[in-house]
């Protein structure tokens, strides 16, 4: 017989409960504004804006300082650990900033992917180590929720189970770190849109990968009512000669859903994966529209699929930054509306059509 000896007490059960139900109230989802100095290169680079850390900073602060539309669609926000500790123009933190508005603020925690040895090319993540006190010390900084990115991928030899139970367990690991210090973990089980593979291939990963993933979890007595779930839509592989509808996309993502994860997860904060910022709004709301019961919240945890136009329209200029912060609120509307099957597409026309693909996705 197991035995589970308590490792939360009531109180903090209903803290972490609680937050997650904030991040995902009707129609809110998350800014995922967690890009690490290298990712940011890749942002900034081809806007013709030098990586500099007051360059973050000024592009970051566009986002955060969008008005008041931006509340009832934005439920939180993910931060890179340098961006968690600057400041606006005026000296308020950002955390601040971000809290005074009732949206929870987030933190990347993970430190990226390393190779897995024994596999054809595939990972895990690293930052284990030393996480419980960096938590603690987010915690205090105002960090009220985490994100951990774990990455697997399909082609004819992977995921190997290896890959799986290895991603899988890292994942349970930091989820129960994060719970003993108050922050609740979003679990990020990422399976790359490369390769040639057709829908009913990735619904059948996605399937093995998140029934994985939920049994970890349980092994480690992590409580799920104060978790989220962060996975990738169900769809064809980039390279895939096969076209499919959105609402064969919805159908087979909430049908591996439904068969993996548990009712008491609260809510599950969909990655763009290199969708266009208008097939993802696209695709989430046909989600929300798909005709089988869905007992969690079905949301959006976007960072190109939020910012894409937005970069295009400030390219670093101190006059353009009205219209991209313009351009930002315009795609959390969209999504916020997308989030309870809401929206209404104007055609894929424009920047917001443009495939923000990336082979390999690193942060």
């Amino acid at each position: 017989m197991t035995h589970q000896y308590p490792a939360l007490t009531p109180e903090q059960k209903k803290e972490l409960h609680d937050i997650a139900l904030r991040i995902v109230a009707p129609g809110k989802g998350i800014l995922a504004a967690d890009e690490s100095t290298g990712s940011m290169a890749k942002r900034l680079n081809p806007i013709g804006v030098e990586n500099t850390e007051e360059n973050r900073r000024r592009y970051r602060q566009l986002l955060f300082t969008a008005d008041q539309r931006i509340d009832s669609c934005i439920g939180g926000v993910i931060f890179f650990h340098e961006t968690l500790y600057q400041n606006t123009d005026d000296g308020t933190s950002f955390a601040k900033l971000i809290k005074d508005r009732g949206i929870v603020v987030g933190i990347k925690v993970d430190k990226g992917v390393v190779p897995l040895a024994g596999t054809n090319g595939e990972t895990t993540t690293q930052g284990l180590d030393g996480l419980s006190e960096r938590c603690a010390q987010y915690k205090k900084d105002g960090a009220d929720f985490a994100k951990w990115r774990s990455v697997l991928k399909i082609s004819d030899t992977t995921p190997s189970e290896l890959a799986i139970f290895e991603n899988a367990n890292v994942l349970a690991r930091y989820a129960s770190i994060c719970q003993q210090n108050g922050i609740v973990p979003i679990v990020e089980p990422e399976i790359l849109p490369d390769g040639e593979h057709d829908l009913q291939r990735c619904q059948y990963v996605t399937e093995k990968v998140l029934a994985a993933v939920y049994k970890a979890l349980s092994d480690h007595h992590v409580y799920l009512e104060g978790t989220l779930l962060k996975p990738n839509m169900v769809t064809a592989g980039h390279s895939c000669p096969t076209k499919y509808s959105s609402e064969e996309i919805a159908m087979a993502t909430v049908t591996a859903l439904r068969r993996t994860v548990p009712p008491a997860v609260p809510g599950v904060t969909f990655l763009s994966g290199g969708q266009s910022e208008e097939e993802a709004s696209v695709n989430l709301n046909a989600i929300n529209n798909c005709p089988l019961a869905r007992p969690w919240a079905l949301t959006f945890s976007y960072g190109r699929a939020l910012q894409a136009s937005a970069l295009g329209a400030w390219r670093g200029e101190l006059n353009n930054e009205k219209a991209a912060t313009e351009e930002f609120i315009k795609r959390a509307e969209a999504n916020g509306l997308a989030a309870l099957g809401k929206y209404e597409s104007s055609g894929t026309g424009g920047a917001a059509g443009k495939s923000l693909y990336v082979a390999n996705h690193a942060y």
